[in-house]
């Protein structure tokens, strides 16, 4: 076979015992060995009356059928006509060198006659398909276009047609590998002229756009400080990248993460940590640390950033009115990750040790958070990290030795006025 052709291992428990193909009706004997209907009936019909596989004598004959099975089957199938179908398409598309060569130099050269890339939709295709075989073809795509207008054309397009979502949902797949290829946005274009294309993608189209986009955007603002700059100056940024971590029926946490990342590197820059809190960074993200179901990838993240906005006053006032946020913060340490950890923990100091706000100090108290800074200085945790519960700690101390001064003061000015 050749290198390209596709490769199927059938799971086992979907043969049937006694043909050993892919069953098409699977049905299960009083045994609990399932058998494909026509394979089993067979066996029955010549007289036998013992299960096949483990030759016990069949109490009853009655066959049942395995829904469950069923549909397993069912998907696995659907997965693997499509996994041929993309096999066959990728073979149709397969260029070779002198081919993406001629591809481009006749993009270009329409693009210049024409000023219009419907015409080339065709040739993007076969261009991206190659590109994404390997890291090697993409290389050499980045070579050939560096030797033409052809990555500054892409750019071009998205900054003066940004509403052809039609075109520039083909564009940016390849314009993104191009771009990280080359480097720097810088390079090809100011980021200001781009911005309406990145801002129009993330907010009308498919979700296969806004992630595409999304990754492009990620990549500029932990590349270009250049770039990062501009595009931060422009405050319709933050509050898309933040509505993607809004939890509806929509919500996509791959997309979510993404976005995070784009916005920890936005606020990277002290000025835009601000900008994330005026945008609702605090109520948006935490609610999504306190409500969804995340990974450790994104919960890390959510975190880091979560961090960096405690780092600022503003940041340090939100989360302390968000009560929900902080105990959602307690939760996640020594719960996901040493990095997690690290980043709660960090809030946590923030907010109670360094800001000293009752109102994180009353939402961590509830949320048991006493318990998990004791554990926490139990752990391997860093040196930083256990210097931090450490603090914690005292001021918890200090709280609950104040409450219960308090409280003995009362209890002895009540018991002298209580008449006997």
């Amino acid at each position: 076979m050749r290198k390209d052709d596709l490769y199927i291992t059938v799971p086992s428990f979907f043969r049937c015992p006694i043909t050993l193909d892919v069953m098409k009706s699977p049905v299960s004997l009083c045994t609990g060995v399932t058998y494909d209907r026509s394979s089993i009936q067979r066996w029955l019909d010549s007289g036998n009356n013992t299960c096949p596989a483990t030759m016990q004598v069949l109490q009853t004959k009655d066959l049942v059928p395995n829904y469950t099975l069923q549909r397993l089957i069912q998907i696995w199938s659907d997965s693997v006509r499509t996994q041929r179908s993309d096999t066959e398409s990728n073979r149709v598309n397969s260029v070779n060198h002198d081919q993406v060569r001629e591809l481009i130099k006749q993009f270009v050269n329409d693009f210049r006659v024409h000023s219009e890339l419907e015409m080339n939709s065709d040739r993007l295709s076969k261009l991206l398909a190659f590109s994404e075989e390997s890291a090697e073809n993409l290389r050499f795509v980045a070579s050939v276009a560096a030797e033409s207008d052809f990555l500054a054309i892409l750019t071009s397009f998205l900054v003066h047609n940004p509403k052809n979502l039609k075109v520039v949902e083909k564009i940016v797949p390849l314009w993104k590998m191009l771009l990280v290829e080359q480097g720097s946005l810088s390079k090809i274009g100011k980021a200001n002229d781009i911005y309406p294309a990145i801002i129009f993608a993330l907010r009308h189209g498919s979700s296969k756009l806004k992630m595409e986009m999304s990754k492009a955007l990620e990549f500029i603002t932990s590349t270009d400080s250049e770039a990062k700059s501009s595009l931060s100056e422009n405050s319709d940024l933050y509050s898309v990248l933040l509505s993607f971590s809004t939890i509806n029926s929509d919500w996509n946490p791959d997309l979510m993460e993404v976005s995070v990342s784009c916005l920890i590197s936005l606020a990277m820059l002290r000025k835009n940590r601000v900008k994330l809190v005026k945008a609702g960074a605090v109520k948006s993200v935490g609610k999504a640390l306190s409500t969804a179901e995340m990974g450790t990838g994104l919960t890390d993240k959510v975190l880091r950033l979560l961090e960096l906005i405690s780092t600022c006053k503003e940041g340090r006032l939100e989360l302390c009115n968000d009560g929900d946020c902080v105990q959602a913060i307690v939760k996640k340490v020594l719960k996901v990750s040493n990095e997690a950890t690290e980043h709660a923990v960090t809030i946590l100091w923030s907010l109670c040790c360094l800001f000293r706000d009752h109102r994180a100090q009353e939402s961590v108290a509830k949320s048991n958070g006493m318990a998990k800074i004791l554990l926490l200085l139990q752990s391997n945790c860093s040196p930083a990290v256990r210097q931090m519960a450490a603090d914690l700690l005292k001021v918890f101390r200090v709280n609950s030795k104040a409450v219960s001064c308090l409280s003995t003061s009362y209890d002895t000015k009540t018991t002298h006025i209580m008449p006997f």
